[in-house]
């Protein structure tokens, strides 16, 4: 009968720890939402509520960032799901007859 070693220790006998591999954490990007002049502020809200999570207050707060600044954060998400999103507003949107546009940028 063969001896068999153990698959953690090395021909001289000694003690093998494996190597661990850790894997990165993907990168994030934030869903930027830009102003226009035709999109109701009412529509904005809702689809923070819809589409993103937030509360009506903090929905509220990111509308009138948007503007008042020109630009505001929706959230932040790995890059397929703030891509999903970003698609889902826009395609939302424009069923609705408003231009509303959003963009992503790595955090």
């Amino acid at each position: 009968m063969a001896d068999k070693k153990p698959i953690n220790q090395d021909p001289d006998g000694d003690l093998v720890l494996q190597e661990r591999i850790k894997t990165a954490k993907p990168p994030l990007y934030r869903v930027l939402m830009l102003n226009d002049d035709y999109t109701p502020m009412e529509f904005v809200v809702m689809v923070l509520q819809r589409f993103f999570g937030h509360n009506h207050e903090s929905a509220q707060r990111i509308m009138l960032h948007v503007h008042q600044r020109g630009v505001g954060v929706c959230g932040v998400f790995t890059y397929e799901i703030a891509e999903t999103k970003a698609a889902q507003v826009m395609n939302f949107a424009r069923q609705n007859e408003h231009p509303l546009q959003l963009q992503l940028e790595k955090e």
